[in-house]
Protein backbone atom coordinates (compact mmCIF):
# COMPACT_ATOMS: atom_id res chain seq x y z
CA UNK A 1 0.00 0.00 0.00
CA UNK A 2 1.39 3.37 -1.00
CA UNK A 3 1.23 6.27 1.42
CA UNK A 4 0.57 9.71 -0.01
CA UNK A 5 2.57 11.45 2.74
CA UNK A 6 5.63 9.17 2.40
CA UNK A 7 8.49 10.77 0.44
CA UNK A 8 9.54 7.34 -0.91
CA UNK A 9 6.19 5.84 -1.93
CA UNK A 10 5.51 7.82 -5.08
CA UNK A 11 8.83 8.55 -6.82
CA UNK A 12 8.90 10.82 -9.84
CA UNK A 13 10.23 9.04 -12.91
CA UNK A 14 12.97 11.66 -13.24
CA UNK A 15 14.39 10.86 -9.78
CA UNK A 16 14.65 7.08 -10.34
CA UNK A 17 18.24 6.21 -11.28
CA UNK A 18 17.83 2.41 -11.46
CA UNK A 19 15.07 -0.04 -10.62
CA UNK A 20 13.94 -3.63 -10.68
CA UNK A 21 10.56 -5.26 -10.05
CA UNK A 22 10.57 -4.68 -6.27
CA UNK A 23 12.69 -1.61 -5.60
CA UNK A 24 14.26 1.50 -7.04
CA UNK A 25 17.32 3.67 -6.49
CA UNK A 26 17.52 7.45 -6.31
CA UNK A 27 20.04 10.01 -5.19
CA UNK A 28 19.71 11.07 -1.56
CA UNK A 29 18.33 14.61 -1.25
CA UNK A 30 20.68 15.25 1.70
CA UNK A 31 23.83 13.42 0.54
CA UNK A 32 26.69 12.51 2.84
CA UNK A 33 28.98 12.47 -0.21
CA UNK A 34 28.82 12.97 -3.96
CA UNK A 35 26.80 10.09 -5.42
CA UNK A 36 24.99 9.06 -2.19
CA UNK A 37 22.13 6.81 -3.36
CA UNK A 38 19.15 5.24 -1.59
CA UNK A 39 17.78 1.82 -2.53
CA UNK A 40 14.08 1.73 -1.67
CA UNK A 41 11.46 -1.03 -1.94
CA UNK A 42 8.27 0.01 -3.73
CA UNK A 43 6.17 -1.57 -0.97
CA UNK A 44 5.72 0.69 2.05
CA UNK A 45 7.07 -0.78 5.31
CA UNK A 46 9.42 0.71 7.87
CA UNK A 47 11.69 -2.04 9.13
CA UNK A 48 14.33 -3.86 7.04
CA UNK A 49 13.53 -7.02 9.00
CA UNK A 50 9.93 -6.89 7.70
CA UNK A 51 11.16 -7.31 4.11
CA UNK A 52 10.33 -10.53 2.33
CA UNK A 53 13.25 -12.63 1.16
CA UNK A 54 12.37 -11.56 -2.40
CA UNK A 55 12.58 -7.89 -1.41
CA UNK A 56 15.92 -8.44 0.34
CA UNK A 57 17.32 -10.18 -2.75
CA UNK A 58 16.01 -7.37 -4.97
CA UNK A 59 17.64 -4.75 -2.72
CA UNK A 60 21.00 -6.56 -2.76
CA UNK A 61 20.89 -6.94 -6.53
CA UNK A 62 20.08 -3.26 -6.94
CA UNK A 63 22.87 -2.28 -4.52
CA UNK A 64 25.30 -4.14 -6.80
CA UNK A 65 23.91 -2.30 -9.85
CA UNK A 66 24.16 1.02 -8.01
CA UNK A 67 27.81 0.32 -7.22
CA UNK A 68 28.59 -0.29 -10.91
CA UNK A 69 26.71 2.87 -11.87
CA UNK A 70 28.55 4.96 -9.25
CA UNK A 71 31.92 3.44 -10.18
CA UNK A 72 31.40 4.65 -13.77
CA UNK A 73 29.93 8.04 -12.89
CA UNK A 74 32.00 9.16 -9.87
CA UNK A 75 34.89 6.66 -9.47
CA UNK A 76 34.81 6.53 -5.66
CA UNK A 77 37.58 4.85 -3.68
CA UNK A 78 35.24 2.91 -1.35
CA UNK A 79 31.71 2.58 -0.03
CA UNK A 80 29.66 2.46 3.14
CA UNK A 81 26.35 0.58 2.85
CA UNK A 82 23.85 0.76 5.67
CA UNK A 83 20.30 0.69 6.92
CA UNK A 84 18.86 2.61 9.86
CA UNK A 85 16.18 0.55 11.60
CA UNK A 86 14.06 2.53 14.05
CA UNK A 87 14.29 6.01 15.54
CA UNK A 88 16.95 4.90 18.04
CA UNK A 89 19.17 3.97 15.10
CA UNK A 90 18.58 7.32 13.40
CA UNK A 91 15.81 6.38 10.96
CA UNK A 92 13.87 9.52 10.05
CA UNK A 93 11.78 8.29 7.09
CA UNK A 94 9.72 5.29 8.16
CA UNK A 95 9.92 3.56 4.78
CA UNK A 96 12.85 1.17 4.68
CA UNK A 97 15.80 2.31 2.55
CA UNK A 98 19.44 1.31 2.15
CA UNK A 99 22.12 3.98 1.96
CA UNK A 100 24.89 3.42 -0.59
CA UNK A 101 27.48 6.06 0.28
CA UNK A 102 30.51 6.49 -1.96
CA UNK A 103 33.73 7.29 -0.12
CA UNK A 104 36.70 9.22 -1.45
CA UNK A 105 40.31 9.35 -0.32
CA UNK A 106 40.65 12.33 1.98
CA UNK A 107 36.91 12.89 2.51
CA UNK A 108 37.67 12.67 6.23
CA UNK A 109 41.02 12.71 8.00
CA UNK A 110 40.88 9.14 9.31
CA UNK A 111 38.14 6.80 8.05
CA UNK A 112 39.23 3.96 10.36
CA UNK A 113 36.20 2.32 11.92
CA UNK A 114 33.81 3.14 9.07
CA UNK A 115 30.24 2.34 10.09
CA UNK A 116 31.36 2.00 13.70
CA UNK A 117 31.19 5.81 13.65
CA UNK A 118 27.43 5.69 14.19
CA UNK A 119 28.47 5.84 17.85
CA UNK A 120 31.45 8.22 17.68
CA UNK A 121 33.10 7.01 20.90
CA UNK A 122 33.15 3.45 19.46
CA UNK A 123 34.64 4.32 16.08
CA UNK A 124 38.24 3.79 17.12
CA UNK A 125 39.13 0.33 18.37
CA UNK A 126 42.79 0.85 19.12
CA UNK A 127 45.59 -0.98 17.41
CA UNK A 128 43.82 -4.34 17.45
CA UNK A 129 43.54 -5.99 14.08
CA UNK A 130 39.90 -6.60 13.30
CA UNK A 131 39.14 -8.56 10.14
Amino acid sequence: MKHTNCPFCNPDDNEVVLKNDLCYARFDKYPVSVGHVLVIPFRHFSDYFEATIEEKVAMVRLIDEVKKFLDRKFKPDGYNVGVNVGKSAGQTVMHVHVHVIPRYKGDIEDPTGGVRGVIPSRKKYGNASIE
